[in-house]
């Protein structure tokens, strides 16, 4: 049965195989690379906007305003700098809140972020803007915030990969279990009473406290210092200088007939000449992306280059197979084939290669981006689920194929001129 043009291009690429996978491969993995960055930019960025909830200000003693956020919100660092609890009620009753939540964090459970929150947490807070608390199991913690009750509720991560669950009891690290000083709280245990629901943000991979359980805990720390490992430690012996906080999630009552931003934006100059650290979270989460922007560029500009390099692949490995196929040219020209039907034969060859690489890019970037949204997940405790568009994967693929056919041009053209008489004479 005699065979059709694609029938010889097809049979080519296979009696070249290495040079067909290599080329493929090379071509799979710039496609790849490129639809990654392409899923994973956006996706990053609606990661860290779920972060930051329904909180329009965050009030701290940090360093900057970015620091804050990505101290107190997605647990980069525990927060060094304390407010006492006393400047935190000073704040609370002397601003128009429409809710202030204080948190302490510093401590951990197994590697996980701790934070210690006011009941208010449940109430106010939304880990998701839109999207209130919801609980697999059990409940919150409440009472009053100056009343421990030694209660800990689990963020759904730390439930899944730790094994506890409801009624269990947990004793919490003072510091990160790499930090030099630290140590187990051995002497206190938290009744876990609840587990959160998947939230899609950092505070999964949080546990939850009641702020005056965590009161109770380094007071304790303070009072073996001075009295030794033989004590016992009730809440009648927190004083003051214990009460601490690290930060306040909140939001400001918009005034009627004035827009949210304006009154915030007084709120926070008021309150930053008084000398606090004030963020706003959603503000801070642009400006970082704003600054990421540029190394995001430099990225897909690499992604791209990568892409032409490939291109080049696929025109060198066309050129050498050329250079080796004068004959078999010479001989399909004989047989009837026009010029320009070796031309586009040659150029077919050049595209399949190119489809045959968007198809392996495609497997790669689903794989990449998984396993790039896994460390994302385990090292920062962001949930990035990398998506690219069917219109992105077209026109990546368009590119791709019209890159390769480009590249194929100069085989072609050699092809193209093929001298029948000069590739068909007999030796000697």
């Amino acid at each position: 049965m005699a065979l059709t043009d694609f029938g010889l291009v097809t049979r080519s690429l296979r009696g070249r195989l290495f040079s067909t996978v290599t080329t493929t491969v090379s071509v799979g993995v710039a496609v790849g690379l490129l639809l990654v960055l392409l899923g994973m930019r956006g996706a990053a960025k609606e990661s860290f906007s779920r972060g930051t909830g329904n909180a329009t200000v965050l009030v701290s003693r940090d360093a900057s305003a970015l620091a804050s956020v990505l101290n107190g919100m997605f647990y980069a660092n525990p927060p060094r700098a304390p407010i006492q609890w006393g400047e935190a009620e000073t704040l609370r009753s002397s601003r128009p809140w429409a809710w202030l939540v204080a948190n302490q964090q510093g401590d951990s459970f197994r590697g996980y972020p701790v934070m210690a929150a006011e009941p208010g947490l449940w109430e106010h807070f939304e880990p998701v803007a839109g999207q209130p608390w919801s609980f697999e199991a059990g409940g919150a913690f409440g009472g009053d915030a100056t009343v421990p009750t030694f209660s800990a509720v689990l963020g759904a991560r730390v439930a899944r990969e730790t094994g506890v669950g409801l009624g269990d009891r947990i004793a919490l690290n003072h510091g990160s279990p790499r930090d030099p000083g630290a140590h187990v709280h051995a002497e206190f245990e938290f009744e876990v009473v609840g587990v959160l629901g998947e939230t899609g943000s950092p505070h999964d991979r949080a546990v939850f406290i009641d702020l005056a359980s965590g009161w109770v805990l380094h007071a304790h720390d303070r009072r073996k210092e001075l009295l030794g490992d033989d004590i016992e430690t009730t809440p009648a012996d927190v004083t003051d200088a214990d009460r601490q906080v690290t930060g306040l999630y909140g939001a400001v009552i918009s005034r009627p007939g004035r827009s949210s931003s304006a009154g915030l934006a007084v709120e926070l100059a008021t309150l930053s000449r008084a000398g606090w650290t004030v963020a706003q979270p959603a503000a801070e989460v642009e400006r970082l992306f704003a600054i990421v922007g540029n190394v995001d560029g430099i990225l897909l500009g690499m992604a791209w280059a990568v892409m032409i390099s490939s291109g080049i692949g696929v025109m060198l490995a066309l050129y050498n197979s050329m250079e080796q196929r004068r004959t078999q040219v010479a001989v399909l020209r004989v047989l009837g084939a026009s010029r320009r039907r070796v031309f586009l034969m040659v150029l077919t060859e050049s595209a399949l290669l190119g489809l045959l690489g968007v198809a392996l890019g495609v497997v790669v970037a689903l794989v990449g981006g998984g396993v790039a949204s896994e460390l994302l997940e385990s090292r920062a405790g962001l949930v990035v689920e990398p998506g690219v568009s069917i219109q992105t994967v077209i026109v990546v693929g368009w590119a791709t194929v019209g890159l390769a056919m480009l590249a194929g041009l100069i085989p072609a053209a050699i092809a193209y001129r093929v001298s029948v008489v000069r590739n068909l004479r007999p030796v000697g």
